[in-house]
Parts: C-alpha cells; sequence; structure tokens
C-alpha cells in the first residue's frame, strides 16, 4: 500500500503511519526535539543523504509538522527548521517509542548517547497513557473499544 493509500484511510493510526512510518522521518524529528534545526547538521549528525534529507523534510513542511524559519549566515539568508504546535505535539508519540525500545529492544552492550530528566526535578521520562476523566494510567485492557454506528 503506498502512502497516499494510508494517508487518506478513514483510520486516526493509519494517517499518522503514512506520516511517520518512514524510518528516517522519526529520526529527523528525534533530532529536532533533541535541538537540530539546519540542513547540514540533520546531514552530519544522522548520516543521512541529501535528498532523502530533502524529502523528509519538505513532506513534514507540507504537512505543517514544521516550519522554515530565516536566519543570517556570513551575510546570506539560510533557512532553519523549527516545530510548528503539530509538530511539538508528536513528542509524546516519540517519547512513547523511546518507552517501549528501551523497555523491550535495549541491549546490555547499548549506551544511548543521551539521558532525558524532568528538568524540575531531575526524574526520569517516560510515556503513558491516562484515563481523560480520573487520570488513572491505563493499559489495553482497561480500555473498552466501542464502534461508531
Amino acid at each position: 500500500m503506498s502512502y497516499a493509500s494510508f494517508a487518506s484511510l478513514p483510520c486516526t493510526l493509519g494517517r499518522p503511519a503514512a506520516l511517520l512510518g518512514e524510518r528516517w522521518t522519526l529520526l529527523l524529528l528525534r533530532q529536532i526535539f533533541l535541538g537540530t534545526r539546519r540542513f547540514e547538521d540533520f546531514q552530519s549528525t544522522m548520516e543521512i543523504s541529501r535528498s532523502v534529507l530533502t524529502d523528509r523534510l519538505s513532506m513534514l513542511l507540507d504537512e505543517g509538522v514544521l516550519k522554515r524559519v530565516p536566519y543570517q549566515h556570513e551575510g546570506r539568508t539560510r533557512h532553519e527548521y523549527r516545530l510548528t504546535e503539530k509538530g511539538k505535539d508528536l513528542y509524546p508519540v516519540l517519547m512513547a517509542l523511546r518507552t517501549w525500545g528501551e523497555k523491550w529492544m535495549s541491549t546490555e552492550q547499548e549506551d544511548e548517547s543521551f539521558t532525558l530528566e524532568h528538568r524540575d526535578c531531575g526524574g526520569g521520562v517516560r510515556a503513558k497513557v491516562e484515563c481523560t476523566d480520573c487520570g488513572a494510567e491505563l493499559t489495553a485492557r482497561d480500555v473498552h473499544v466501542t464502534a461508531r454506528a
């Protein structure tokens, strides 16, 4: 199934999967949340080809996840990439993937190049799913699914 096919699905999981499902897109978003903003910095940090990087940045711009912001460099106007509100709302998605990956896919030899800590208290960071009314933390077993008519 092509990107366009997924993107047009009447499914609130299928459409985001179409946007985020390619591995470079998720790694690019990780770098943006870590503070990378400039094309050259993405390319050198990620060792991604210029054409793939251009394609992924264009897609995120077109989807309204990123915006281009001008800056001056050596007397020339250049652009950096910043998250929009739509893009910032992807933070819990990336954190959920990281939380899952730490639990199920990390190895003893692996040493992540960075840690995440709460600025206020220094505690660790993880994603969780909670009830919008009572705040209880939920798993799939705690949720009842009702089909819409």
